[in-house]
């Protein structure tokens, strides 16, 4: 399996400069709200030194390593469900993605404009998982509507779905993320063919040093135990081609920015990376960590 994550924020919060970072493709990256109207779509390898190290002991004639994509989805204001800004019609383009990857401003810049109040990571994040819960309610509101007829008219088989997409239902309507409720395997399978975005994990990243983060922000993710990572995406991109030696050299962090945020979604989907390994090739695949190796 490919590892796909999609990047969700509002306007100026770093997500076209965060995508550059990650696949080196140029984008719009205005300092202007919707700089971006379409989403970008950028593949990443990712480094595997066991991969080059057991092609040269095995002599592979060639060497396959483990690949993400990453969907930049344009800028997501308040109000977006009902057309504000430009909509949340973009979303819809992150509904096949393994994951979604919110970005939220925690750097301060005169020179960027923000769509808020305030810079606030907190309410940015709020907006965010708003707009995506109301995205959810009206997949999840028609698909109730019709379940109940079918019910009320004795379609006995439609029960197991009704009752998961009636919990659904009301825990959308109350606000709540369907990824951090409980559910039984079955009733997960069957939302996941609705590729419902609040059933999806999420990982947090904060745009700014990890110095530049305010400690009442960090207490709230991680009384909430949120996932997240603070990382400052101008630097990622401008230091992306540095060496390792570079970078210590320069005071960075040793571990590139892509490396810790490929890191960190592997963790949060329990992914392993499988190696296959023989004279035509020595591949990485990217795996569930419970689940059967290919053959």
């Amino acid at each position: 399996m490919a590892l796909s994550i999609g990047i969700v924020g509002l306007p100026n919060v770093g997500k076209s400069t965060l995508f550059y970072a990650l696949t080196k493709k140029e984008v719009e990256r205005g300092s202007y709200a919707f700089s971006t109207t379409e989403p970008n779509v950028g593949v990443v390898t990712v480094p595997d030194p066991r991969v080059d190290q057991l092609a040269a002991l095995y002599h592979s004639r060639k060497k396959v390593y483990a690949s993400v994509e990453f969907v930049d989805v344009p800028g997501l204001v308040e109000g977006s469900s009902q057309g504000e800004g430009l909509g949340n019609k973009f979303l819809a383009s992150i509904r096949l993605t393994d994951a979604i990857l919110f970005i939220l401003r925690a750097f301060q810049s005169e020179e960027v404009l923000h769509s808020g109040p305030r810079i606030d990571p907190l309410w940015d994040r709020e907006i965010l998982e708003t707009e995506i819960l109301l995205k959810d309610l009206e997949t999840v509101g028609r698909r109730a509507e019709t379940l109940e007829k079918e019910v009320k008219v004795g379609k006995g088989e439609q029960n197991n779905e009704w009752e998961a997409i009636s919990k659904a239902h009301h825990l959308l309507q109350e606000g709540k993320p369907l990824v951090e409720a409980a559910w039984s395997e079955e009733d997960r399978k069957l939302l996941r063919g609705y590729q419902l975005l609040s059933l999806k994990p999420r990982l947090y990243l904060l745009n700014c040093t990890s110095a530049g983060l305010a400690q009442e922000t960090l207490l709230e993710f991680q009384a909430h135990d949120w996932p997240y990572l603070a990382l400052d995406a101008l630097t990622a991109a401008e230091a992306g081609d540095f060496s390792r030696e570079e970078r210590i050299e320069l005071g960075l962090d040793p571990e590139f920015e892509v490396d810790q945020l490929i890191r960190q979604s592997y963790r949060l989907l329990d992914l392993i990376t499988f190696l296959t390994i023989g004279p035509d090739e020595t591949r990485a695949s990217t795996s569930r960590s419970i689940s059967s190796a290919p053959w």
